[in-house]
């Protein structure tokens, strides 16, 4: 390792340390309650009048230390909060209080144990009979700034650099609490879609995520080689056709929340791995999922948020249930125009757009011209929490077909602040007609069209058993993460997104 000069001053002191007999990184530390905890437990004992004292023996990181004589002030953070330490020399000695001057840095991990007190100025605090280094830190951890502004101190984030903060994550959130807070409601996101879908009878379950067909999705995958078996295998792009094997298996109700690896562009909202939720429902269409759907992501701003209207970019987006629904076919006359139920074939869609002096993509189906439409001009417009439904056949491939309409399927997109959020299908359960859904797909899209989807003949003999009529649906967890979060790009709610090389 190169170091800074800085650092090799830090190097320096864990040799000294070891020197005078003390190990900078101990085997095991007797850390018995966080600062939270700590200090709720001296609140509990003041609350109840107690003379006894409150000791405890608490870790975290160093993030301050003032000395005023012979007396320290510190605070440390551990990842509950922040408590500030009191050390005298009367009680830890001169030998004592100089290593914590000339051996301790911000950024140290570092152990005390003492009583718990409420200085003069009301903080309640630690005063410290002991303390060890835990782990020491060589390089610094960036610092943040503080300004004066109209005679107020305002702190400035410690670490802003976007790249930087993406590269080097642990330090972001070693610096960053707001960041910390972030992959907190994260969590409690996918804990409240677990804890609605169990309440409602679904059983959790796991599927490949190697699997020798890919499919469930229009994206192009990711290829890896089981070298014992001498077998290309994908990984999963979807949990989709699995999850429906399952309910021919008689299990009714299932979702998994897992990753999905895609091999396409890095955007604000695309990352080559993300987390999704997906689950399956018998006996249901995609209208009954529309009402699960907003019902679940209105359950999860409320554990996350309290509240079920969030703020997203400065919009005021309020996701009770009921959401508007919306045909795919009225929001893009709507936005455009152009009617697309008047339009059946490609060629005469194509005209249509032109005349609007729209540039249509040379040789695209009728139904990627329609999904042209939609993310161009109709989907910017849908702030609020929008089901837009019934969507072309050719672009939806596992979807129920329309009765009388063969042009268009049982299919809804879920939008909110102007981004799909999910994606939902009253599911084909005839295997007669998936497998023709099947070869059009080989026939009519060249071969590495993300459309594409290859012939699954597992898949179409489970069908063959008799798949129940049923909804499914797919939601991305980083992109509610995003909304619930107020945050405009997927990296924000990614702890290690994917990243160029650096340097380039």
């Amino acid at each position: 390792m190169e170091f800074s000069e800085l650092e090799r001053i830090r190097v320096e002191k864990i040799a000294r340390l070891r020197a005078a007999g003390v190990e900078p990184y101990p085997t095991r530390s007797e850390v018995t309650h966080t600062t939270a905890e700590a200090v709720r437990l001296f609140e509990a004992a003041e609350a109840a009048g107690s003379a006894d004292p409150v000791e405890v023996t608490v870790g975290g990181r160093l993030r301050s230390m003032r000395l005023m004589g012979k007396i320290f002030f510190a605070h440390i953070e551990d990842g509950s909060g922040r408590l500030q330490l009191f050390l005298r020399v009367n009680e830890l000695g001169e030998a004592a209080m100089e290593s914590f001057r000339a051996d301790y840095d911000l950024g140290d991990f570092i152990q005390a144990a003492g009583s718990m007190f409420r200085t003069r100025s009301g903080e309640i605090s630690l005063h410290v009979r002991s303390f060890k280094m835990l782990a020491k830190a060589i390089t610094p951890l960036p610092a943040a700034k503080d300004e004066l502004v109209d005679g107020q101190v305002v702190r400035h984030a410690a670490l802003t650099d976007p790249e930087t903060r993406y590269r080097q994550r642990y330090a972001d959130l070693a610096v960053n609490p707001e960041v910390r807070e972030v992959f907190r409601s994260r969590a409690r996101a996918i804990k409240a879609v677990r804890d609605f879908l169990d309440e409602r009878g679904f059983l959790e379950v796991e599927t490949p995520i190697l699997q020798p067909i890919y499919g469930g999705a229009a994206a192009r995958p990711f290829i890896t080689h089981h070298n014992q078996l001498k077998q290309d295998l994908y990984l999963r792009i979807s949990f989709e056709l699995y999850l429906k094997r399952l309910l021919v298996g008689m299990l009714d109700r299932v979702y998994e929340i897992g990753r999905d690896f895609r091999n396409e562009g890095v955007s604000f909202k695309h990352n080559p791995e993300f987390t999704q939720i997906e689950f399956y429902m018998a006996y249901a269409d995609y209208f009954k999922v529309m009402e699960l759907t907003e019902q679940m992501v209105a359950y999860a701003a409320e554990q996350v948020c309290g509240k079920t209207t969030i703020t997203y970019d400065g919009h005021e987006i309020h996701l009770a249930p009921p959401w508007r629904r919306l045909t795919l076919r009225d929001g893009i006359l709507e936005t455009t125009g152009i009617d697309i139920d008047a339009h059946p074939e490609v060629e005469g869609l194509a005209d249509a757009m032109q005349s609007k002096g729209m540039h249509p993509k040379p040789g695209a189906s009728r139904g990627k011209l329609i999904d042209g439409l939609l993310g161009d001009f109709l989907e910017p417009t849908l702030i609020q929490p929008t089901f837009l439904y019934n969507y072309p056949r050719d672009i939806s491939p596992l979807a129920k077909s329309m009765p009388g309409d063969s042009h268009t399927v049982e299919r809804f997109e879920g939008y909110v602040a102007g981004m799909e959020l999910c994606n939902a299908f009253t599911e084909l359960n005839d295997p007669l007609d998936q497998e023709q859904r099947f070869l059009e797909m080989g026939r009519d899209y060249e071969t590495g069209d993300e459309e594409r989807h290859p012939m699954d003949e597992d898949y179409l003999r489970a069908m063959s058993y008799g798949m129940p009529p049923c909804g499914g649906f797919g939601m991305g967890i980083d992109r509610l993460t995003m909304l619930l979060t107020d945050r405009h790009t997927i990296r924000e709610v990614l702890l290690f997104p994917h990243l160029r090389n650096e340097g380039e």
